[in-house]
């Protein structure tokens, strides 16, 4: 098949910064919920946020680690 006959509209749709914002804000509730400060979420930069909000249990470890020592 040739390039000029592709289906222009089936193209994979563009990255929306309001999406991107829902998501980091659904991810930093998701670090709440594990049972971070708020204030302390909300310093953290997007990149470290996806990163704790892959391993959940490594979170849930460090929040229990915390609340023992303080």
């Amino acid at each position: 098949m040739s390039v000029n006959n592709r289906v222009k509209h089936l193209r994979r749709p563009k990255k929306k910064a309001t999406e991107k914002l829902r998501r980091q804000k659904t991810q930093r509730k998701r670090l709440v919920a594990l049972g971070m400060e708020p204030a302390v979420v909300e310093k953290i930069p997007p990149h470290r946020v996806r990163a704790l909000v892959r391993k959940p249990a490594a979170v849930k470890k460090q929040v229990a680690k915390k609340s023992a020592e303080g």
